[in-house]
């Protein structure tokens, strides 16, 4: 293997962990503390009047409290003036008293935080366990496996963060694609170009977990309170290159620029892999390749594995002004300091389907997201501060197996067909350019495009078309009956000149592969399906912790292996 196509590890110390501690029993300590929420307050309030009312609520004398910290700060525009709304951490400076104030009034609650480690297992590895994909959950399952002394060996068909950057900025500007570099493929993931959010409706306790690594690595510390919190595309990248870092740091290997492309097995498991970089040894492997990877999902059919269709959503990117959104939400508030930048989701129910907002990215920008050639998909992005004059979410309609018979491989044909369409309807402005029309020119069929106060944001340019067109006659008849919804819950959502942009596809993996409830494939020993790509998140968090629990179901089953 030559040096260039790796990063080897150069420290050998443990590195620090917040909820996972190395080897031994399986342990747990409790951390509790009082919460306080529905704290209202006007614009005008602060962090200390927030402290002030929630120790008047709790009825908790200022002497006895030892720390005081915002858990939750959110905005309540329903009722015309906005207010904001906290949620506010007490911690006593005498352990055990915290139940004699947890019952003062309604709002008032008791938390016990509960810090878990894990036990590494008895079962022998005779290899280093392998990783295939650096995206969210191979990324947090490779760091789980290095902090418990497994070394693992990590595959990405895509390079570097710093070599990615360079490739996305080149065909943003050029139009010439790198199929391994891009959007969709390279460190970090689909993830890593995007508005980098961590909200989830997942409810797992190790969220906890991924929001302290974010913090050790550098993430603004405002994640670990607010409501919606997020990073931004501009501070992910040292985020996830210090993660990775820390991998290497205990033991771990990177090979970047190393796709998979099949499995060597024995007896009906898997004893080793095989990639464009040669064979690697392996019986226990994360596979979180993520959404985008279908020539490897084709590689699993053809290798006799079955995959599932699983639903998934197709659509389009939706502009408006920003400060058009945040005067619809905020009112005549919209602008005030105290308040975050405006956000949406809406969703509306349309016969059998839903058409519904996705990854909705204040003042950001739509990027051009393609990782085949001749096809265009679009994406939404901002960076941290969103300090960008236009609002844009992913507007899309929902599919499922039924409208496929069930068979995957008609669903990414699908997928395929969308955006080679998409990319004809707009070769007219250059390589990778979008085809786009006014929401209401949508709504009403006619397939143009007159730029207002909403100028498009897409990197590669846009041209006028028929989006409607493009798209099976039922589904965007459904997009147009849900946007006309979403104007009676945001006023000027259907703006003459407001802009769709097309088409947006990859709003998660179309297949699933399945797995026991021991998280190891229903159909090769060894094998550990992971995250987006497999069918088992969908997002930065969710996918992140799901590769937490599969590197958990590997350490508590093997020891690591020696040498």
């Amino acid at each position: 293997m030559s040096s260039s196509a790796r990063s080897r590890a150069t420290k050998t110390q443990p590195a620090p962990s917040i909820l996972y501690a190395g080897g031994g029993n399986e342990k747990e300590s409790n951390h509790r503390m009082i919460l306080v929420r529905d704290i209202r307050l006007p614009l005008s309030a602060g962090e200390q009047q927030a402290f002030e009312k929630a120790l008047h609520l709790a009825r908790i004398p200022r002497s006895k409290a030892a720390h005081l910290g915002v858990a939750k700060l959110s905005v309540d525009a329903r009722h015309g003036q906005p207010r904001l709304v906290y949620t506010v951490a007490v911690t006593l400076k005498d352990e055990g008293e915290e139940s004699a104030f947890a019952g003062a009034s309604p709002c008032v609650a008791l938390r016990s935080r509960t810090d878990f480690s894990v036990r590494n297992g008895t079962e022998p590895l005779a290899h280093r366990p392998i990783v295939c994909g650096l995206g969210p959950a191979g990324l947090f399952a490779a760091l789980l496996l290095a902090r418990q002394g497994y070394r693992p060996i990590v595959l990405e068909r895509g390079p570097a963060l710093d070599e990615r950057v360079k490739a996305v900025e080149h065909f943003s500007a050029t139009g010439e694609l790198n199929e391994n570099a891009n959007i969709q493929f390279g460190e970090g993931g689909a993830g890593t170009f995007s508005d980098g959010k961590l909200t989830t409706r997942i409810g797992d306790a190790l969220c906890g977990f991924v929001t302290e690594v974010f913090l050790q690595h550098g993430a603004p510390a405002e994640i670990a309170w607010k409501q919606k919190p997020h990073v931004g595309t501009d501070l992910l990248r040292g985020v996830i290159t210090s993660i990775r870092k820390e991998i290497e740091s205990l033991g771990g290997e990177v090979y970047f620029n190393t796709a998979l492309t099949g499995f060597v097995r024995k007896n009906g498991r898997l004893v080793g892999v095989q990639t464009t970089q040669g064979s690697f040894p392996c019986e226990a492997l994360v596979f979180a390749v993520g959404h985008s990877a279908r020539d490897t999902f084709e590689m699993l059919m053809d290798s006799g594995l079955v995959l599932e269709c699983k639903p998934f959503s197709v659509g389009f990117r939706a502009e408006h002004l920003q400060s058009a959104i945040e005067k619809s939400l905020y009112h005549e508030a919209a602008g005030h300091p105290a308040l975050p930048r405006g956000e949406y989701q809406l969703s509306q129910h349309v016969g059998s389907r839903c058409v519904y907002t996705f990854c909705m990215c204040p003042g950001g920008q739509v990027v051009a997201s393609a990782s085949e050639a001749g096809r265009v998909v679009t994406n939404g992005m901002s960076y941290h501060a969103r300090s960008g004059k236009n609002a844009n979410a992913a507007v899309v309609v929902s599919v499922g197996a039924e409208d496929f018979g069930n068979d995957p491989r008609r669903a990414i044909a699908f997928q395929r067909e969308l955006e080679a369409n998409a990319y004809q309807a707009g070769r007219a402005g250059g390589a990778y350019a979008a085809p786009a029309e006014n929401v209401r020119s949508f709504l009403e069929g006619r397939g143009e495009l007159h730029i207002g106060t909403v100028e498009p944001t897409y990197d590669r340019g846009v041209v006028a078309a028929d989006l409607g067109a493009l798209l099976p006659g039922e589904l965007a008849d459904t997009l147009r009956a849900g946007l006309r919804a979403y104007e009676r819950k945001i006023a000027g959502y259907t703006a003459p000149d407001a802009v769709l942009t097309g088409l947006e596809t990859r709003t998660s993996s179309p297949v699933r592969l399945k797995r026991e409830e021991d998280l190891e494939s229903a159909q090769l020993a060894g094998l550990y399906p992971c995250g987006e790509g497999a069918g088992y998140a969908g997002g930065i968090m969710s996918a992140a912790v799901d590769g937490l629990r599969v590197a958990r179901a590997i350490i508590g089953r093997y020891r690591p292996a020696e040498g």
